[in-house]
């Protein structure tokens, strides 16, 4: 394998990328065991499950270096195969992270995953977003929502807008340029009469030429 994972991952800001990267292939085999009966994802070859699923998931912290270092309290929506969730719990010891889906079969898997690499920072919830905004337990309790591959900004925002916390919580969200760009002009009609300001990162191109990437996030208006 000519990209090193350790090495982007200290790059990042990972404390232990060596072991990252180790519990990072872990997690491979645990979704290529797992992919014989239930189709978590294609990107399975290591270099290319290194890249475009783990490097792009910690790639975030690069941009908001505060999730290497603070207690941060992320809700991840639609975490599927566990990209970004199960990937940033196992960087970040200081994130908990709750990983949500829809889909009953991928939330079982992200929560065995999560028991088998020895995570203690991850717990699951099976359900939709639009349905947990009401509930009291899950209101207003996140400091960072984020999502990947999952769907267009305002639909995520409001879907799940009350997740994050009274003036101190924001939206991080992975997107490439061209879907920023459809994105920015329906946040701004969907947030009009709202009490939030959407923004958009620099791109940046992921390692091995695997693409560009930047997220979308929110601030208080």
């Amino acid at each position: 394998m000519s990209f090193s994972l350790a090495s982007y991952a200290a790059s990042c800001g990972v404390p232990d990328p060596e072991g990252f990267a180790a519990q990072s292939r872990q997690l491979r085999e645990i979704i290529v065991e797992t992919n014989r009966t239930m189709n978590l994802t294609r990107i399975t070859e290591p270099e290319e499950f290194a890249v475009k699923h783990v490097a792009d998931s910690i790639a975030i912290a690069r941009e908001f270096p505060f999730l290497t270092s603070e207690y941060t309290k992320i809700a991840d929506i639609g975490c599927g195969a566990g990209f970004p969730s199960l990937v940033l719990a196992l960087a970040f010891p200081n994130l908990r992270l709750t990983a949500i889906d829809s889909t009953g079969k991928k939330a079982a898997f992200v929560e065995r995953a999560a028991k088998e690499l020895g995570l203690k920072n991850v717990r699951v919830i099976h359900g939709r977003s639009c349905e947990l905004n009401r509930r009291p337990e899950i209101r207003h309790q996140f400091d960072v929502v984020t999502a990947r591959a999952v769907a267009p900004a305002p639909v995520i925002y409001l879907d799940a807008c009350d997740f994050i916390k009274r003036k101190s919580g924001r939206f991080i969200l992975y997107k490439t340029p061209q879907q920023a760009a459809e994105d920015l002009p329906a946040l701004e009609i969907a947030c009009r009469k709202l009490p939030v300001l959407w923004h958009a990162t620099e791109p940046f191109e992921l390692p091995e030429n695997a693409g560009q990437r930047l997220f979308l996030y929110s601030t208080p208006r």
